[in-house]
């Protein structure tokens, strides 16, 4: 199932005879959920009319049978609304299930590792061992003492009929540091996430859903904040990614990324980055006064200058900046250029289908950067 240009779905029939029917229905029902941002009754609607049109269920297993289910499971449950009238939503474990299916959607091929195992070529101490051997130094931990390769260099040296061990035979193996890295993670909110009929959101909404279960599991170590920008910039909880939503905005680039430095200066790892999810032009600057100056027409040099003035200082503070344009426009291209250039980051120009292998495999490549 896919959404198509007009909010509607595409949906095609397929058989998986290995999954339950509650099964076959939740991957549908979470799925529809992330499209729905979190809307429970609207997305059991779409089930019930993907029912009807593709018969996903039979007499011995319905969707009220589905429902009865999901609330058995912990999935949903019952609430009381801000008007009196009951009602159901989704849970935590629902939330959490709607992230690990945007993260086998999207990082499917993944092999499992180590917690927190992020590689550099630096060599030191640490806890990944290469199979390379050193001599002993003066500081290097006992425990760090290669034994079998030091007794084998004191048998060499020293001979079996009078065997010694001396500090000159002792070794110690090699091993990499592990670093930790901090990402923030900014989405664009403005309206243009939604016009002309393309839902550019969704997609974000589980790239970033995936990005967050990948590091929450696979290297919880690092750490990863999410804010969202349109007229303004704030954080979002990993939680909250299945109900974001687009609003009236503009595109104030600035402000989010002011906040992501501001989330970085705090952060205690020596790497940290900065990931952008963008479809449009920078719109949008807030004044010292408070005040907004707003201009949608073209590329405005005095916000656009602003944009630069904030590369230039993510640089200072060696956090690069790695830009993904969902968009195609010519003259966003020169600017996106120009602003990688003033951070000495990077930048992808990027479909909608292909963000989130290219947001990993930017992910793995910076995790593995040389502790400086």
């Amino acid at each position: 199932m896919e959404a198509n240009n007009k909010r509607g779905f595409v949906f095609r029939q397929y058989e998986a005879p290995y999954m339950s029917p509650f099964d076959k229905l939740f991957e549908i029902f979470t799925e529809l959920i992330t499209y729905t941002s979190g809307d429970l009754d609207e997305a059991l609607d779409w089930l019930r009319q993907l029912d009807k049109e593709y018969k996903l269920t039979d007499e011995n297993y319905t969707i009220d049978d589905f429902i009865e289910d999901l609330k058995k499971r912990g999935y949903i449950k019952d609430e009381v609304k801000d008007d009196g009238t009951g009602g159901l939503k989704i849970t935590a474990k629902t939330e959490r299930s709607i992230r690990q299916q945007a993260l086998n959607q999207i990082f499917g091929n993944l092999n499992k590792s180590g917690s927190g195992n992020h590689k550099t070529k630096h060599s030191g101490s640490g806890d990944d061992h290469t199979g390379e051997f050193r001599e002993y130094h003066f500081g290097d931990g006992l425990d760090k003492i290669a034994l079998t390769e030091s007794i084998k260099n004191a048998q060499v040296n020293n001979g079996i009929d009078s065997f010694m061990l001396t500090e000159n035979d002792l070794v110690v193996e090699d091993s990499h540091h592990k670093a930790q890295m901090s990402t923030v993670l900014m989405i664009d909110i403005s309206h243009s996430m939604i016009l002309y009929g393309e839902d550019r959101i969704t997609p974000a909404k589980k790239v970033a859903m995936a990005l967050a279960e990948l590091i929450t599991t696979r290297y919880p170590k690092d750490t990863l904040d999410i804010l969202v920008f349109g007229n303004d910039a704030w954080p979002i909880a990993i939680k909250d990614l299945p109900y974001l939503q687009v609003g009236p905005f503009h595109t104030n680039t600035v402000a989010g990324l002011q906040l992501a430095m501001d989330m970085l200066r705090r952060k205690r790892n020596t790497n940290k980055q900065i990931f952008m999810i963008t479809d449009g032009k920078p719109s949008c600057v807030r004044e010292k006064d408070g005040s907004y100056y707003m201009n949608s027409n073209g590329l405005d040099e005095y916000i656009v200058d602003q944009c630069y003035t904030m590369a230039q200082q993510a640089r200072k503070l060696h956090i690069p900046i790695t830009t993904f344009m969902i968009a195609s426009d010519p003259y966003l291209q020169k600017f996106v250029n120009r602003f990688t250039e003033a951070n000495q980051g990077k930048a992808f120009y990027t479909g909608l289908k292909g963000l989130g292998e290219m947001i990993f495999e930017d992910y793995e490549t910076n995790r593995k950067k040389r502790i400086k």
